[in-house]
């Protein structure tokens, strides 16, 4: 016989979201193993310092002592700063790695000491107004990451009800990225 498949409960979209500034970096990620096995990777490879994107791997590898503290699991973030995609203004080779998982590591105390957090814009309700207000107060104020910054990228909405993440831009967000053209 079939085996039955049961349909899926759908989410309320009415439901607790938090956005957060989306930072044009590049994406990175951090894999420790039960073992204590320390494995790098971009978007959608692992890297290693030889094999490296944009020196994630080998700034991992000269922090792991101290990365080692985010615990068994992946850790998924970006890499951003001098020489990354939108650069945010730093031109001296500083890079940050800023990790996306914001209820665990906001709290500087647990936080390994060389990571940021993107940075929380607002925890509501999940409505459009409230992400077309979170877009036009980094239009008006600049990158909350990186201060000064007037050309940040856009949001991210993590809607925690259904565990999705969804993203706004700021400029041609309604454009297939395969043709927009850098400005």
């Amino acid at each position: 016989m079939k085996e039955f498949i049961a349909f899926k409960k759908i989410p309320r979209l009415s439901r607790e979201c938090v956005i957060t500034e989306k930072i044009d970096g590049t994406n990175a990620s951090i894999y420790i193993g039960e073992d204590g096995e320390f494995l790098t990777g971009s978007k959608e490879r692992w890297i290693t310092p030889s094999d490296d994107n944009r020196g994630f791997s080998k700034w991992a590898h000269e922090n792991k002592d101290e990365l080692m503290k985010l615990g068994v699991g992946h850790h998924f973030g970006e890499w951003w700063g001098s020489g990354i995609q939108r650069g945010y203004g730093y031109k001296k080779g500083e890079k940050f790695f800023s990790l996306f998982n914001v209820s665990k590591w906001s709290d500087d105390s647990i936080r390994p000491k060389c990571c940021l957090v993107v940075p929380v814009i607002g925890i509501g309700m999940f409505r459009t107004e409230f992400i077309e207000f979170a877009l036009q107060e980094l239009v008006k104020t600049g990158s909350i990451a990186s201060p000064g910054f007037m050309m940040p990228e856009g949001v991210v909405i993590f809607h925690t009800q259904s565990g999705y993440l969804f993203k706004k831009t700021i400029k041609n967000d309604e454009a297939p990225k395969s043709i927009i053209k850098e400005e």
